[in-house]
């Protein structure tokens, strides 16, 4: 799984112009996570993709967008996941490496979860 990590414009329209480099490409996007960053008027958009060929294919698009500021893949390294999980017992969040992440939800086989992944 590889993830990516864009510095965009906060402004109406960047996600559709961004995810729209994703669907002319065909390419799946995992998981997305989008925010306000610690920079004023810039929001971060981090997303998974399972291919690491198209997620390169389409890094060269993604930067000829002008509402792009940065986009890169992250290393490994710094990756990490999250869920939430929902059982009979109620509500379990969990943070950690994708592995111990992926193990705790496969392990605990909830009624509902999300899973995904992020990097800074």
């Amino acid at each position: 799984m590889e993830v990516m990590m864009m510095l965009v414009y906060d402004q109406p329209g960047v996600m559709q112009r961004v995810m729209g480099e994703f669907n002319r490409k065909r390419i799946n996007v995992e998981t997305i996570v989008v925010g306000k960053c610690e920079m004023a008027d810039r929001a971060r958009i981090v997303l998974s993709i399972s291919d690491r060929e198209k997620a390169l294919a389409v890094i060269e698009h993604l930067k000829a967008l002008q509402e792009v500021i940065e986009c890169d893949l992250v290393d490994h390294s710094r990756h990490e996941a999250y869920a939430l999980l929902c059982n009979k017992e109620g509500v379990c969040r969990l943070t950690g490496s994708v592995d111990q992440v992926d193990s705790i939800v496969k392990k605990s086989q909830p009624e509902k979860f999300i899973q995904a992944m992020n990097a800074i």
